[in-house]
């Protein structure tokens, strides 16, 4: 079970067990991983796994997720949209969730630019659903995903979630800054609390395909060549997933107060933090890595020759040259550390990749 280590003044602490938490985005990477955690160590609390099981990426990654954990006693699974507002009222009317967990959301920054319609629907509609229910039924705490693309350009490293991010890049960024803007005025008019997670580049067994460890490895073993964007001048703050469960679960598990200022103003029980590895990577050395644990594993022969393999390209749209996540306050709040560093996080996505490919 996991043991909180929060040291959050500014928040109050409650246990999971016998509680009913509600996971959107329950078949997604990191949805059907924090789902599988929680059962696993709350053996009497009740989850809650929404997902629309859309086509973004192959189905069958999602079915497979899913079933490894469809048949756990204390997990209900309820295939829909959060975009569905008659939908959402549903869940929380039958379920009454004490801990909301919102990582369902249309992601990727490339595919905002070719199919924007789809990140209104599920971003911000879809975002203002659950805070309305949220407004009616109240839940203990409310966490949301939000992302690392909200910094955009900034020239400042690492990045802090004190520095302004009025600028995105991309509508993907636009959509989950809107996320945080959406809570945070709820929090403060109906004192839900609230705590957004920024994350950064997660990666790991039953990843997301359009991710670039993934899409990597899926061209390498058909020797296609790779692209590699901003002629390999790029870096990116890769967190492997346990680390990510575990500081969701943590975060979870502490709900902000509503405070007050020193002339009685309140300030609302919100909060937002960087979860992240603090420690970026340049891609070159990334695709080293992984060339390295597909020859380790025998999926590609001792003498490939990469260099042959890499096509360096200029930025894409949208995408940006650094990340690089300052993760100080949620250390100081509640112990985080990420503890998976990149060749044994690539290593173990390797192995997965193998035997995920060997059964379909």
């Amino acid at each position: 079970m996991f043991q909180y280590k929060g040291l959050n003044n500014n928040a109050t602490s409650f246990e999971f067990e016998n509680k009913k938490v509600l996971i959107t985005g329950a078949a997604g990477f990191i949805g059907a991983a924090l789902a599988e955690a929680f059962l696993n160590g709350f053996v009497k609390s009740t989850i809650i796994g929404i997902d629309n099981m859309n086509d973004y990426y192959e189905v069958a990654l999602k079915k497979y997720r899913l079933s490894r954990i469809k048949e756990r006693e204390n997990f209900n699974f309820i295939k829909g949209d959060i975009a569905d507002k008659e939908f959402i009222d549903g869940v929380f009317e039958k379920y009454r969730p004490e801990i909301v967990i919102n990582l369902a959301a249309q992601a990727g920054v490339r595919y905002s630019i070719i199919n924007p319609d789809a990140y209104i629907q599920s971003n911000i509609t879809g975002f203002f659903n659950i805070l309305e229910a949220c407004r009616r039924y109240m839940p203990k705490h409310l966490v949301y995903a939000s992302s690392s693309s909200v910094y955009g350009n900034n020239k400042k490293v690492p990045y802090d979630t004190q520095d302004k991010v009025d600028n995105p890049v991309s509508l993907y960024a636009a959509t989950k800054k809107s996320n945080e803007l959406m809570a945070h005025a709820y929090s403060k008019l109906y004192d839900i609390p609230s705590t957004g997670l920024r994350f950064f580049t997660v990666y790991g067994p039953a990843g997301r395909p359009d991710m670039a460890y993934f899409g990597f490895t899926d061209k390498l073993l058909r020797g296609e060549k790779i692209q590699i964007f901003n002629y390999g001048k790029c870096s990116r703050d890769f967190t492997y997933i346990d680390d990510i469960v575990e500081g969701i679960i943590h975060v979870a598990g502490k709900a902000p107060l509503k405070r007050y200022t020193d002339d009685g103003l309140s300030i609302a029980p919100y909060a937002l933090y960087n979860i992240g590895n603090s420690h970026p990577e340049n891609l070159l050395d990334f695709v080293d890595i992984l060339t390295d644990e597909l020859i380790r594993a025998g999926l590609l022969k001792e003498d490939y020759n990469i260099e042959a393999h890499k096509e360096l390209v200029p930025m894409q749209p949208g995408d940006v040259e650094t990340t690089y996540a300052d993760i100080s306050p949620l250390e100081r709040d509640f112990g985080y550390r990420p503890k998976t560093d990149l060749r044994e996080g690539l290593k173990r996505f390797v192995n997965w990749y193998a035997e995920y490919k060997g059964r379909i």
